[in-house]
């Protein structure tokens, strides 16, 4: 099986996925589920790819994925946060832009719980 379903129909992941990739280009880390992180990893990846390019094309993608939330004090959204800081930062490095640390069981229900941040 190519990619985990994570107990969730279509919609309900795909919405998983944008509103992780979103949290993440905001705010730089975030902590979720392993299984979370290691899938939304490769997804979040492409779209800082989209940044580095930085065309008009790839700025249209990102902003039909990302949600439209304000990032920071300026008003800066995710979208505008992605092609003015995130894309230029990582101009030199040819992939590798996250990684997933893994911090142990959650307390609770056990389930393993990582941080996916912004190398």
């Amino acid at each position: 099986m190519p990619y985990s379903k994570l107990g969730r129909d279509t919609s309900a992941r795909k919405a998983l996925f944008r509103d992780l990739t979103t949290d993440l280009i905001i705010n730089g880390r975030i902590e979720t589920t392993h299984a979370k992180a290691k899938e939304v990893q490769p997804i979040a990846e492409k779209i800082i790819t989209l940044g580095k390019r930085g065309d008009l094309h790839a700025r249209r993608q990102a902003a039909a994925f990302v949600r439209k939330e304000t990032a920071n004090e300026e008003g800066q959204d995710a979208v505008q946060k992605l092609f003015s800081e995130i894309g230029p930062r990582y101009e030199d490095r040819q992939g590798g832009y996250t990684r997933v640390l893994k911090l142990g069981p959650r307390r609770g229900d056990a389930a393993e719980m990582a941080i996916i941040e912004l190398v």
